[in-house]
């Protein structure tokens, strides 16, 4: 049985390719959906993880017989796993109320434990867990939007000319359509080049599975005195008041 702290070149060379081939099929994935980590991030991840996962079993090689040195190989790997938290904090976007990019800081702390387990020589657990992040990312995405639709919330906002009535025209136009209206808060802001005010009106409503958002924006849209009209979809915690959203 060979030395278990030695690695030939072409071993090493392997294990460093095939987390290059893994972490792209993911990144790869979220290139596609336009995440702000894309493909040369994942590899990059997948590559370091995998490296350093390497010098940490086989770097310190000279060492092991030595009476008084003590090679623990899972030191680095937990350093990486927590220093990978740092990346994935800079793809999460805090925007008032709404979270996004959790599912993107996920899926490179995921490919972080690949790169880990390739360079550990553990082929079949890194490839499997491929397999299953890109299920995760493609079917699971679909069935989710699917299943889980009507418990979504989404928030309207419209920009739209100060007149009298026009919120209870809206207002009325969301119930007509079976929306249930979770939250409303209005807000004047500065007209510039105009006299004119305009009034913004912030709707956090759950529609109906049935009702396609395409046609309910373009009834608002249509509808007089609206300026500008945005819609930003959320899930509700309920707890602290925030809404997170995974991409």
């Amino acid at each position: 049985m060979g030395n278990p702290w030695e690695i030939d070149a072409l071993h090493m060379a392997i294990r460093l390719f095939l987390a290059m081939v893994l972490g792209g099929l993911v990144g790869w994935e979220r290139e596609q959906s336009n995440r702000a980590a894309g493909f040369r991030t994942h590899i990059l991840v997948c590559i370091g993880s995998a490296l350093l996962m390497l010098l940490s079993i086989y770097g310190f090689s000279d060492f092991a017989e030595e009476i008084n040195v003590r090679i623990d190989p899972a030191r680095m790997a937990a350093q990486v796993i927590t220093g990978i938290g740092f990346l994935g904090a800079g793809v999460i976007i805090y925007n008032g109320l709404s979270i996004t990019g959790l599912t993107t800081a996920a899926s490179l702390w995921v490919v972080a434990a690949i790169g880990l387990s390739i360079g550990a020589g553990f082929y079949f657990a890194a490839s499997l867990c491929t397999a299953l992040v890109l299920f995760n990312l493609m079917v699971l995405n679909k069935v989710e939007k699917r299943l889980f639709r009507a418990k979504k919330l989404h928030v309207i906002k419209i920009k739209t000319e100060d007149k009298p009535g026009n919120l209870g025209e809206i207002t009325e136009v969301l119930k007509m359509h079976n929306t249930e209206i979770r939250r409303l808060t209005t807000e004047h802001i500065p007209n510039e080049g105009s006299s004119a005010p305009i009034f913004q009106i912030a709707f956090t409503v759950r529609l109906p599975a049935e009702l396609p958002l395409v046609e309910l924006i373009e009834k608002l849209r249509k509808m007089p005195g609206v300026l500008e009209l945005n819609v930003d979809q959320v899930a509700w915690t309920g707890k602290n008041g925030e809404r997170m959203r995974s991409e």
